[in-house]
């Protein structure tokens, strides 16, 4: 028995080069390696049965490669192999091809007279069913150990290269054999049902899925328990920062609202009273404002810098365009210019005051990026407000607010976030909601369509462009795709045009240079742009009251949350906007998705579906939102996980305070977590 913690060079389990494939995969021990877990399993005990037809979701077949062959040239070549499964047909279709493009070594490793498995999903071409790139294995029925590849649940694992997937299921199976249980420890045990090694085990290798499921569920609560232990202590080390007093006087928010021709929501003054609460407390505010397109963020976040102003200091709003910038401080001079408040703008490419600038420094600087580099704009900066704040990184944001003396902080956010991914990436902030829309929106209808007519498409699109208003015409992709067989946004340009050749029909997409894509988003909302092809590069954008129209193609490809916000886009004036969706409708999984839609409006509750059926990774973005290296993303969608890993985190840190601003192991040898004075 040897210790989990020992170096793997020192162990005689491994061939030389197996020291170096799992080192160079940044595994030195036992420990580490056994914390690779599987991504999946296959339950061995029975495979599914050959299928007739193409299928959306993945078979775990197993059978004997019957032909195995090169294909095509160049590019364009790939290796393909016949498998044949032992009825001959008898209960199912008897046979699948399997394809590999341009990985021209797989005929190394699959060869005719082999026994192996394969999974994948299934589709159907020139009367073939075939699996494109499939995952496999190769049985060799006299390697020794092989109960632990068949008549069991399986673990598969993510790839180590230089490794093969049936040797690490035969690493994984010796090391938790072999090493000292004690070593498998962690510094801060969970209450997971068991020790820790035995989680392990049943982890690798399960005695059911059931089981499989509960030890995952028990490493989850010890990775959030590390992420929450970094937010718990972010949090404790601001909180404790001495900050400033504001918000004491409110004249201007008193004339402010008596200048409103409507009343706030209810969403709106409750936010407003959160925000005052905050920046009358002797610490700096550090809250998430979040809400849908069209909730009206925009006014909640003038009141808070009203009372930055009123305190006798300045307030800045960073927006992540030129365009959206313009756009609120046309907004904010138009009601706060009658209070005396003096408004800025500045962006890389305008300069702009208020008419009352030349009384003094301006009290309230709307901008973009361009605030972090003019050294003359700030004397005394209070409040600093982000606008779309995922859309700045981690130092541009910190750059800003550097920019002031421990100044108040509101990032805003129109993407609405299930509670989870909140209480997980936003966990060190205070969160206020605006869970209503203010009146004289006009409605917004869903249609989901599938198969629908492209004559139908156009008759309806000219039939709103005639009575004046504007659409939107969005495309998953920019350019042709070999790769997926999506029309883009460059090509159906060029059908826009033809089909509605007494419009104007403009392209907008992220390849375009910055100041040509203002160009067009200016156009577009100065009414010299009827009909707009975009793609989703319009999720973040201005307002065009006059848009009701939005046609999204391929909607199958777009994820809940993204579509309820580009359909936030339309529908922002008085009159009915319309958001059509269009599909091909082979999907069960997509039509389901993509129903909710119709059925709600609510951005929250869309949110939790999306986060349910896509996970948190396409729905936020994990590489934005510092998850892309969650090894158990599923369990965000666990409320009662993340509260409790909070609550763990909470206690420790009561408990041990001393570990502030050290690095903490959470499992042996293999994740530090680094808890920030800052």
């Amino acid at each position: 028995m040897f210790s989990a913690r020992e170096p793997l060079a020192e162990l005689s389990l491994l061939a030389a080069k197996e020291v170096a494939a799992l080192g160079a995969a940044g595994y030195e021990t036992a420990a580490e390696v056994l914390d690779h877990l599987p991504k999946r399993y296959e339950d061995r005990r029975r495979f599914d049965l050959f299928p007739n037809q193409a299928g959306a979701t993945p078979v775990c077949l197993r059978g004997s490669v019957v032909d195995a062959t090169r294909r095509g040239f160049g590019r364009r070549s790939f290796y393909e192999a016949v498998v044949m499964d032992g009825s001959g047909g008898v209960f199912g279709s008897g046979k699948i091809t399997c394809r590999w493009f341009n990985m021209p070594f797989i005929h190394k490793w699959v060869a005719t007279g082999h026994d192996v498995v394969v999974y994948g999903k299934v589709k159907e071409q020139q009367g073939r069913l075939i699996i494109d790139h499939p995952e496999f294995e190769v049985l060799d029925e006299g390697r020794e150990g092989e109960s632990i590849h068949l008549e069991r649940i399986v673990p598969i694992y993510r790839n180590v290269s230089g490794i093969p997937q049936r040797r690490l299921r035969e690493i994984m199976f010796l090391f938790l054999k072999q090493c000292d249980p004690e070593t498998l420890a962690a510094p801060f045990e969970v209450d997971g049902g068991g020790p820790r090694a035995e989680a392990m085990r049943e982890a690798h290798f399960p005695e059911s899925l059931e089981g499989a499921e509960q030890s995952r569920r028990r490493f989850a609560l010890e990775e959030f328990f590390a992420l929450q232990l970094n937010v718990v202590w972010r949090r404790s080390r601001y909180l404790e920062r001495p900050g400033r007093v504001l918000g004491r006087k409110t004249a201007l928010l008193k004339a402010f609202y008596e200048s409103l021709p409507f009343d706030l929501t209810g969403a709106q003054k409750r936010s407003v009273h959160e925000i005052v609460a905050d920046m009358r407390e002797g610490r700096p505010m550090n809250r998430l404002l979040q809400g849908d397109v069209g909730s009206g963020k925009t006014f909640v976040a003038m009141a808070a810098m009203l009372l930055a102003v009123d305190s006798d200091c300045q307030a800045a709003l960073m927006a992540p365009t030129q365009i959206l910038a313009e756009q609120h401080f046309l907004t904010f001079r138009k009601w706060l210019e009658p209070i005396g408040v003096r408004v800025a703008l500045r962006t890389a490419n305008r300069d702009e005051g208020s008419h009352l600038e030349l009384e003094g420094k301006p009290q309230i600087v709307i901008g973009t990026h361009a605030l972090l580099y003019d050294d003359s704009l700030f004397e005394d900066l209070g409040l600093v407000v982000i606008d779309e704040q995922h859309k700045f990184g981690v130092s541009q944001r910190a750059a800003l607010i550097g920019r002031g003396t421990v100044p108040d902080v509101l990032v805003m956010t129109a993407t609405p976030i299930p509670r989870t991914l909140t209480m997980t990436i936003y966990g060190d902030l205070d969160v206020s909601v605006l869970d209503e829309k203010p009146p004289g929106r006009g409605k917004l209808v869903t249609a989901l369509r599938k198969g629908a007519k492209q004559t139908d498409v156009n008759k309806f699109v000219k039939e709103q462009l005639e009575k004046g208003r504007q659409a939107y015409l969005v495309y998953p992709l920019v350019e042709e795709s070999e790769s997926l067989k999506v029309e883009s946004a460059t090509e159906a340009h060029e059908k826009w045009k033809k089909r509605l050749s007494k419009y104007e029909v403009g392209l907008l997409h992220g390849k375009l240079p910055p100041e040509e894509k203002e160009g067009v988003m200016r156009r577009f909302r100065d009414g010299e742009i009827d009909a707009l092809v975009s793609t989703t590069v319009i999720e973040v954008g201005v307002d065009v009251p006059n848009a009701t129209v939005m046609i999204l193609h391929h909607a199958e490809r777009f994820g809940l949350a993204q579509i309820h916000q580009l359909r936030g886009r339309i529908g922002r004036g008085g009159h009915t906007g319309y958001c059509v969706l269009l599909t091909d409708g082979r999907s069960a999984e997509a039509m389901e998705k993509l129903q909710v839609l119709e059925e709600t409006s609510d951005g929250f509750e869309i949110a939790e579906a999306d986060l349910r059926l896509r996970g948190p990774g396409d729905v936020l973005g994990t590489m934005q939102s510092g998850l892309s290296d969650l090894r158990f993303p599923e369990f965000l969608a666990d409320t009662a996980l993340l509260r409790e890993a909070r609550s763990l985190a909470e206690q420790v840190l009561r408990e041990e305070p001393s570990l502030g601003g050290r690095h903490v192991k959470l499992r042996p040898l293999i994740t530090d977590v680094e808890l920030p004075l800052d």
